[in-house]
């Protein structure tokens, strides 16, 4: 029962307080020492061999250390008290968390939307989205904002929520530890197409199981929230490969159904035309209100993880 305690109390202190602005925050040293490592093991003018090698290295390395620390740190602190390392399990759990993040960054483009200020809205947008945002006009703005949320639920709740349900804090870090490398490292470009390869792979293995999770809830979810549920599970169906990762679009696919949008689609890039497939039907423009309900999708979604996740580990507590 400990772990679904530590997990629906480390929740609810992400819905009050959302992410943490403060230096040590455990994510941040994880950025810091992909950072470090790669300026340090990828070389100019590495073969592909050793720059495929050198970032699983990396990766394996920083993975296998976050779940060892916290693991030994929790052990200690458990023998302690039990109540201090209780504690300590449920901050931790809560640093790994996104929503209320996701929620607030998306909320400011919203508001940036209803002040009329598209010129801060593009801004706020640009915080969260990779694409050019300098041009886009105040439909592609929303959806932009949509399809962050939808995209994010996965692998911001619904994943570390899942491995911390399976292994406590130590496995929900470790998840975010390859998640964070993928972030910073996974990318099919020039300079980290070999060094990020295994970091990418990783990261889409990880998130096999937990974005089709998610996929299922936010249907679920749809109907809670009185959004086309059929419609959300037709999309899926149809859409949800479309994107270069095995992932990304199952939640979106969800969203754009539920909604009624079609999302992604052809975008630029540092100035660059990227083609992507469009996702979803465009059976209404997109408004800002758009963003509030893929919020409310996304918490509702989220919510519905925790409380069959709480209710699997009771049954296991129970029988097991």
């Amino acid at each position: 029962m400990t772990i679904a305690i530590i997990v629906f109390a480390g929740f609810i202190l992400d819905c009050i307080f959302g992410d943490p602005q403060y230096l040590l925050h455990p994510i941040r040293i994880m950025g810091h020492i992909i950072s470090r490592g790669g300026k340090f093991l990828r070389k100019e003018n590495q073969s592909k061999y050793a720059a495929f090698i050198s970032g699983t290295v990396l990766s394996v390395f920083l993975i296998a250390v976050v779940y060892v620390f916290y693991s030994v740190l929790l052990y200690f602190l458990y023998k302690t008290h039990y109540l201090l390392g209780l504690a300590v399990e449920i901050v931790f759990c809560y640093q790994a968390f996104a929503a209320k993040a996701l929620k607030d960054e998306s909320m400011k483009v919203y508001y940036a939307l209803e002040e009329s200020d598209i010129s801060k809205a593009r801004l706020y947008l640009s915080y969260i989205v990779g694409r050019d945002t300098e041009n886009l006009s105040e439909e592609k703005i929303s959806k932009a904002a949509v399809e962050t949320v939808a995209e994010n639920l996965s692998d911001g709740v619904i994943a570390p929520m899942v491995y911390m349900f399976i292994g406590g804090a130590p496995l929900g870090m470790a998840y975010k530890a390859a998640n964070t490398l993928d972030s910073m490292i996974g990318y099919k470009n020039e300079k980290y197409v070999y060094f990020g390869k295994f970091a990418a792979r990783f990261d889409d293995i990880a998130n096999f199981i937990p974005s089709r999770l998610s996929a299922f809830f936010m249907i679920l979810a749809s109907f809670i929230c009185k959004l086309d549920y059929r419609q959300a599970g037709k999309i899926f169906l149809r859409d949800r490969y479309k994107h270069k990762s095995p992932n990304s679009a199952q939640t979106e696919s969800v969203c754009a159904g539920a909604l009624g949008l079609s999302l992604s689609g052809d975008n630029y890039y540092r100035g660059v035309l990227v083609k992507k497939p469009v996702i979803g039907d465009s059976l209404r423009p997109a408004i800002k209100d758009d963003i509030k309900l893929a919020n409310k999708l996304m918490y509702a979604t989220s919510w519905l993880g925790l409380v069959v996740g709480i209710a699997l580990r009771m049954v296991f507590y129970v029988y097991v």
